[in-house]
């Protein structure tokens, strides 16, 4: 087994003080591994990265969808009002209520959202909650599917049929199961099932197929949708719009990043071993940059992979840069 690799370094003066090390891997339309650093073998939890595939089997029901509501099947959300409103709006049209979630109430990661709560003296429900959009997706699936029992139970039929989408597109068995801080099982997989997963969303083209015409829908709501899909400020929503078109990406807790490429059928996937958000970022920025879907002097790049370290004087002290050996930038982008 191959160890985890020297990612992105934070340097500070001459000495590089931290280093986020971890396995990326870029798998092509056939699933081979076109680039790997790291373990491509590596076993995770892929977190909220993989909600495009836990929508898949909703996107293939046949279920009536506006881009803008598979999108947020695909979000971690900021839990701004704009995000609200909509989960309370497909909740409404399904003639269901706040309660009929199971993701747990959690307050706004959307500053604005946050604070507005806090002086109007309210509290939180669960359509805050930053899965709700994928809660509300397994509700309408539940529903078009006449389940009966809780959705998120790894056993039951909801996640029976999203378990069989995983290791379908991943083309693995799932060796492990885990709870999302949502509630929501989390099938384990290899960094290289997981790039494979991605890569089969970016060969997907209408015409193809019922899967593949789902897998296109779902791609392409999150890259028309990016703020949908994360929120203000958010590396999810900057890097999509920086893209325009070229790249659908998805964060997951503990350092786990997706990126689907549509125009040159690649699939990416990572994994920072300490979990750091700061050092995934980083890591997708500089690999889309390596892969020529984004110009490494974009403004967005550079804030994530070449970003400066400022002290509170002002004064830049240092930087965090992609490790050496790890996703060299192109010469120049590609569409």
């Amino acid at each position: 087994m191959t160890s985890a690799q020297p990612l992105i370094e934070l340097w500070r003066g001459p000495l590089r003080e931290s280093v986020h090390c971890g396995h990326a891997v870029v798998c092509g339309p056939d699933g081979q591994v076109v680039e790997a650093w790291g373990d491509a073998g590596a076993v995770i939890y892929p977190r909220s990265s993989i909600k495009m595939i836990q929508a898949l089997p909703l996107a293939e029901s046949g279920a009536d969808l506006p881009p803008e509501r598979l999108a947020l099947a695909c979000a971690s959300h900021e839990g701004a009002e704009g995000h609200v409103a909509r989960v309370r709006g497909w909740l409404d049209d399904l003639g269901l209520g706040d309660d009929a979630l199971m993701c747990g109430r959690e307050a706004p990661r959307d500053r604005e959202a946050k604070h507005a709560m806090i002086r109007a003296g309210g509290r939180p429900d669960q359509a805050h909650n930053q899965c709700s959009g994928k809660h509300v997706g397994f509700l309408h699936l539940a529903r078009r599917m006449g389940a009966e029992g809780p959705y998120v139970d790894p056993d039951g039929p909801v996640q029976a049929r999203v378990r069989a989408a995983f290791e379908e597109v991943t083309g693995e068995a799932s060796p492990a199961t885990g709870i999302d801080g949502c509630a929501a099982p989390n099938f384990a997989t290899t960094v290289g099932g997981l790039a494979r997963a991605m890569a089969r969303y970016a060969a997907a083209r209408e015409g193809q197929g019922a899967r593949e015409g789902a897998m296109v829908a779902l791609r392409e709501a999150m890259m028309a949708h990016p703020w949908l899909v994360a929120g203000t400020g958010k590396a999810t929503t900057r890097l999509m719009e920086a893209a325009r078109g070229r790249a659908g990406v998805k964060v997951g807790a503990e350092g786990v990043f997706v990126a689907i490429l549509p125009g040159r059928s690649l699939g990416v996937a990572l994994k920072v071993a300490d979990g750091a958000e700061r050092g995934a970022e980083a890591a997708m920025a500089a690999l889309l940059a390596h892969l020529g879907v984004l110009d490494a002097d974009d403004p967005v790049v550079r804030s994530l992979a070449a970003a400066p370290i400022v002290n509170r004087a002002g004064a830049e002290v240092g930087r965090v840069l992609p490790a050496p050996g790890f996703a060299q930038a192109a010469n120049s982008p590609t569409a």
